[in-house]
């Protein structure tokens, strides 16, 4: 696994991961519906699974945007999560997965 720190072609992040993770990605968009539902205790356990698994994966920032998650959901701060699910959404939006 690698990131490339740099940026790909247009602002793209390149990042290389096993195929046996692909399945988890998908799972870190679930949080929009969440805070929909107001249901703080999935956003928290959400960003404290991805804290602990970003890093591990190659996705450093997914570790620094679950912490950051986990914690405003613990104070039940809609604001601070919507703009971290944000930050989370633009990261998606530039990341290109290379499997490997």
């Amino acid at each position: 696994m690698t990131q490339n720190g740099e940026g790909g072609h247009d602002g793209k992040i390149l990042v290389r991961v096993d195929p046996d993770v692909a399945d988890l990605i998908p799972g870190f968009l679930a949080m929009q519906e969440a805070l929909v539902q107001s249901d703080y205790e999935t956003i928290r356990v959400l960003g404290h699974s991805m804290k602990g698994a970003g890093g591990g994966y190659g996705f450093e920032a997914i570790t620094e945007i679950g912490a950051a998650l986990e914690q405003a959901a613990k104070g039940k701060s809609s604001e601070t999560i919507r703009r971290w699910i944000g930050e989370l959404s633009a990261y998606l939006d530039r990341v290109e997965v290379i499997y490997e």
